[in-house]
């Protein structure tokens, strides 16, 4: 089963999450992708812990189904490489700082005089233009200055750290997937490639839909605590007497009779509908106590038959042995290349055509060098002298 992107040959320039997840995204839907890795500056994923069996457990998912190709850009010899690839792949992504690229000769303007059908992806934190373009950042960074911080967190503590990199991911690589296939329709409609400017930052603040919308129209500046879906409301977590949490999202009047008629307060459900602040923090505390009157298993069990919008807040182990999760087939053994496997995240998209069994975990450094070198018809000698001048690995 080739998968619906088997037409598409990526070269992979990126390192760490955001350009790694996009390409991932695009290799399990069968496109063809060959990371190009510095064999002098290794890839941080590549040590990042838990390790299994020696390999980061983060390297072997988001780099599964990808060859690896080490090359020193630095070196005069690996423009050769590249002019030769690029007589099939068409599409780059890449997620240097601006202007790297170009110092290095690889550039979009350079390489497309090459293949003027080539698909540029750039993915960085601010963008190819102004002032922030040069500066350094990480996603906790992209959320400060995209406004989202400022409205997610407790008002008396002040904005969460996140457990996972929504402007990375959300941002970089989602909207990278997005553009990306979005310049190959048009390439389909015109024959021509061009050049995608991703900023995470740009897409984190596309992010704040309605709270953005809000501002922009009516001059509503949000805060933490003071809107209906960021905790100004009953719509919450709310603590089992054993310590765990329940999430509840009971917004509509038929949801909010359930949740209350579970509990045992019935008459709380009239609560929910008012507007006012005082009277959503009334109800908080009501439900405060209702809930911290049962251990988190008399919860589950309580609203398993309950279509209330309400569900415990699950470990990620407990998420992975969901019924629903497995039902959906959201874990694959995905194999190492020794007869054994690796349990890793499946791609979350179901196609009626089905999608690729999962082929190999993350490859090793240079891993398909020779392969690579050799299907673009360099020699046996020719690879040899390549290693010597330390242009491969």
């Amino acid at each position: 089963m080739p998968g619906p992107l088997a037409s598409l040959k990526v070269l992979d320039f990126s390192t760490l999450l955001p350009g790694p997840f996009a390409s991932l995204l695009l290799a399990d839907m069968g496109a063809e992708v060959l990371r190009i890795e510095s064999p002098t500056r290794l890839d941080l994923l590549r040590v990042l812990p838990p390790h299994d069996q020696g390999v980061s457990a983060s390297h072997a998912y988001l780099n599964r189904n990808k060859r690896s190709l080490a090359l020193d850009l630095k070196q005069p010899e690996a423009l050769e490489v590249i002019r030769s690839l690029l007589r099939d792949h068409d599409i780059v992504l890449e997620q240097f700082r601006p202007g790297v690229m170009e110092r290095l000769g690889l550039g979009y303007e350079a390489l497309k005089a090459i293949n003027p059908k080539l698909i540029y992806v750039s993915i960085t934190g601010y963008g190819q233009t102004g002032p922030y373009k040069d500066r350094a950042g990480h996603d906790i960074n992209y959320l400060a200055l995209a406004g989202l911080a400022s409205y997610t967190g407790r008002a008396d503590s002040g904005p969460l750290p996140l457990g996972m990199q929504v402007a990375d991911v959300a941002g970089g690589s989602l909207h990278g997937v997005i553009g990306l296939l979005a310049a190959v329709i048009a390439r389909q409609q015109t024959g021509q490639g061009q050049h995608l400017d991703v900023s995470m930052t740009d897409c984190a603040f596309s992010l704040n839909a309605m709270a953005g919308a809000g501002y922009l129209a009516c001059g509503a500046e949000p805060g933490p605590e003071d809107q209906m879906l960021n905790g100004g409301s009953f719509y919450d977590y709310y603590r089992s007497r054993d310590g765990r949490w329940m999430s509840v999202g009971s917004l509509e009047p038929a949801f909010m009779l359930q949740l209350c008629t579970a509990l045992g307060r019935p008459e709380l459900a009239a609560q929910g509908l008012s507007p006012q602040p005082a009277q959503q923090q009334a109800l908080k505390n009501e439900l405060r106590v209702e809930f911290e009157k049962h251990d988190f298993a008399q919860l589950c069990e309580l609203f398993a038959g309950v279509d209330a919008c309400v569900e415990p807040v699950l470990r990620l182990g407990e998420a992975v042995r969901h019924p629903q999760v497995r039902a959906r087939d959201l874990v694959k053994q995905v194999p190492r290349g020794d007869g054994s496997s690796q349990a890793q995240m499946a791609c979350p998209l179901k196609f009626s055509g089905g999608l690729p069994e999962p082929r190999h975990m993350g490859a090793g450094l240079g891993e398909h060098t020779d392969q690579v070198l050799g299907e673009l018809g360099f020699s046996a000698q020719r690879i040899e002298a390549l290693r010597r001048a330390k242009v491969i690995v």
